[in-house]
């Protein structure tokens, strides 16, 4: 994927312009993170607007992009920096940004009516926040994001270690479904589909790969090459294969680096990244999409000159933080029910008990944590930072569900690369029907934390609350 340079519509301005702003001066001085003289401060501009986009170069499809590109324009920065974004909204309704996957600063992580208020249109934002980790991350849209997601608004976003890999050897593959019609513009009328939310989400009829049908990825030559998976895909769960006889090992997943494994599968959830690595690209073929069990091809392989750029470069296998002491651990019980062929009849909202068939007719929501229609006013619990917490998570639902916590990554025993499980930090974790699992972090990041469904449709549809993280 191409790294967008700064004389392009993602541009670059300087720390002291940006410090011109009265309103940016006092943000910097809430950081609880502040920026230390040596940081480099990186700045790009994003806007989010209806645009046109060609899926398969030539019919135009009707989106909302940020910088009228699909996926969103690559943003790239090295561990340490400290990001600004100049946000402006020329959509027709609110919106806001989330940073999925950074532990960011709670007033820069884009749930609007928790973290910040909607951004309205024509109105702008300033995010600003520093790079603790080097990692795969991504950023979408957060407002109403069943709807603004699949319509397009989203895009990578590359944290480099202090040394990176070369850039042609570093390559993000962004990959999301789409439900089209035969003139591949949006099914405008299945959004919001109560059936969509109440079963396994909204599930495409296309599938792209970096905004394209069946595109042709540039790799190096030969040598090593990492390849960083993201699902951008509202509700589906993508399960990969890469055609070609090489070894494939995971290096990474949810942006921490973990022990190096050659999987058994690839899966990759809504909202999920893993990082793939290979010492010689030379016999890399397709990249297969095989969750029907059968292969489709996503994407080929294409080599470029031979004389690229072979210079080696160290994987870390040492993750963001090590699995914590648990002796002392605060417990948060999470049941998670509703949505078809469940066994939820009635839950709580709004401080009364109401039955699901109501519930799901007058106000869309179908799913329940602990009995409770879950949303931004929906607390989980409240903990104290530097608490080490366990989240006892129970799948009681017919459907999976990718569970992410915001500002934090936790610990979990990951059954998505195999029978094995394996213990992985993560930021997302995707569950199985009647999966019970724990998901154990350190409460390290003050503020109000969604944890919520990436399945975008059953967030919305009640399967979110808040984890405090009181000083």
């Amino acid at each position: 994927m191409k790294h967008y340079r700064p004389s392009e519509d993602i541009h670059m301005t300087s720390r002291r312009t940006f410090l011109k702003s009265s309103a940016a001066t006092a943000l910097l001085s809430l950081t609880s993170f502040p920026a230390k003289p040596q940081e480099k401060q990186r700045t790009y501009s994003l806007v989010a607007r209806e645009a046109a986009h060609a899926f398969d170069g030539a019919t135009k499809s009707n989106l909302w992009l940020y910088n009228r590109r699909c996926p969103g324009p690559t943003i790239s920065a090295k561990q340490g920096d400290t990001l600004t974004i100049n946000f402006r909204n020329y959509l027709k309704e609110p919106t806001t940004i989330h940073w999925h996957g950074i532990r960011n600063l709670n007033s820069m992580d884009g749930v609007p009516d928790l973290t910040q208020p909607p951004i309205e249109p024509g109105e702008s934002f300033v995010y600003q926040f520093p790079l603790r980790d080097a990692g795969t991350f991504w950023y979408h849209a957060h407002n109403k994001a069943w709807e603004q997601v699949a319509r397009g608004l989203y895009g990578p976003l590359i944290v480099q270690p202090s040394i990176p890999a070369p850039m042609n050897r570093d390559i993000a593959i962004v990959a999301d479904d789409w439900l089209l019609s035969e003139d591949l513009q949006i099914h405008e009328n299945t959004l919001g589909n109560l059936h969509d939310w109440s079963h396994a989400g909204r599930l495409g009829n296309s599938l792209t790969i970096n905004g394209r049908f069946l595109p042709k990825i540039k790799i190096p030559h030969s040598g090593p090459t990492r390849l960083r998976m993201i699902n951008a895909a509202n509700a589906r769960p993508f399960v990969f294969k890469i055609k070609g006889d090489t070894e494939i090992k995971i290096i990474a997943v949810d942006g921490s680096p973990c022990s190096h494994f050659v999987p058994e599968k690839i899966t990759v959830g809504p909202g999920q990244r893993v990082d793939l690595f290979t010492e010689d690209c030379s016999k890399l073929e397709e990249l297969q999409e095989v969750s029907t069990g059968q292969a489709y091809v996503a994407a080929k392989f294409i080599r470029g000159p031979a004389n690229a750029d072979n210079r080696k470069w160290s994987q870390s296998e040492t993750p963001y933080y090590s699995f914590p002491n648990i002796k002392d651990a605060k417990l948060i019980s999470i049941r998670m029910q509703g949505g078809a062929m469940g066994n939820l009849g009635s839950a709580e909202f709004a401080g009364q008990i109401i039955p699901l068939r109501e519930l799901a007719m007058k106000e869309s929501k179908l799913w329940a944590f602990n009995g409770k229609i879950g949303g931004y006013t929906l607390n989980l619990a409240e903990v104290s930072v530097g608490d080490t917490v366990k989240l006892d998570v129970w799948n009681d639902s017919a459907w999976p569900h990718a569970m992410h916590l915001h500002g934090h990554h936790f610990w979990v025993d990951s059954k998505e690369f195999g029978l094995t499980a394996r213990q992985m930090l993560r930021d997302t974790y995707l569950m199985q029907p009647g999966e019970r699992a724990t998901l154990v972090f350190i409460a390290d990041n003050p503020g109000q934390w969604l944890f919520h469904c990436h399945m975008l449709e059953h967030h919305a549809a009640g399967m979110g609350g808040v984890i405090s993280v009181r000083i």
